[in-house]
């Protein structure tokens, strides 16, 4: 098989082996437990569960129905330019990076696409379970994203001489995400780290005809 396509399949594998996990562990978490229970791990690692109604780690900027529209546009022109980079043959790493990204775009997508018409509400006294198509807790376009992984690594109480925060309460990491969120993070982060200049010469791809 010519070396574009391994590309391009390998890219395809990791992007449905990040989706299955994804929702795997969303699925899990929302029919088995309740709004708000947090299960220890270990001191610096906890499953709290929540939810929200943006983006990665919670962030909306627009009306719900408009993102969940765009995330899906967004993710169109992604697996469109994956496709591109692995026709042109450019590095698999970066291609990965990728990949891995538009897995997280679509399992936050997938999440305000359907969840809110196929599971019941998520409460702190009831844990949610399927329902018929269209008679759950929000429309189509609606649905919530699922967030579960918390990773307190270290807390501490402000001094009271420092401006502003004195007294105050700081824990870090404190956002709840979810391996699609992961995912995005990785992928980005990877991309400013290691293939910034790859990143700038694949915007040749936008000019380039098939």
């Amino acid at each position: 098989m010519d070396k574009k396509y391994n590309r391009f399949w390998l890219a395809v594998g990791i992007i449905v082996l990040t989706l299955f996990l994804d929702q795997l562990i969303k699925i899990e978490v929302k029919t088995h437990m309740y709004y708000g229970q947090s299960i220890r791990i270990t001191d610096w690692f906890y499953i709290a569960f929540i939810e929200n109604n943006g983006m990665a780690f919670g962030m909306q900027v627009m009306p719900k129905a408009v993102q969940t529209l765009m995330r899906l546009v967004f993710s169109g022109v992604i697996l469109w330019y994956i496709w591109r980079l692995a026709k042109a043959r450019f590095k698999m790493g970066y291609i990965v990076c990728i990949a891995l990204i538009f897995a997280g775009a679509v399992g936050n997508v997938i999440d305000s696409i359907f969840y809110g018409a196929i599971f019941s509400e998520s409460t702190r006294m009831s844990i949610a379970t399927f329902v018929p198509a269209g008679q759950g807790y929000a429309d189509w376009l609606y649905g919530r994203v699922v967030d579960m992984f918390y990773f307190p690594l270290f807390e501490f109480d402000w001094p009271s001489w420092m401006p502003f925060v004195a007294g105050k309460h700081f824990i870090f990491f404190s956002p709840v995400f979810n391996l699609a969120d992961a995912a995005i993070s990785c992928g980005t982060i990877a991309v400013l780290l290691f293939y910034s200049r790859t990143f700038g010469e694949s915007f040749a791809l936008f000019k380039k005809k098939d």
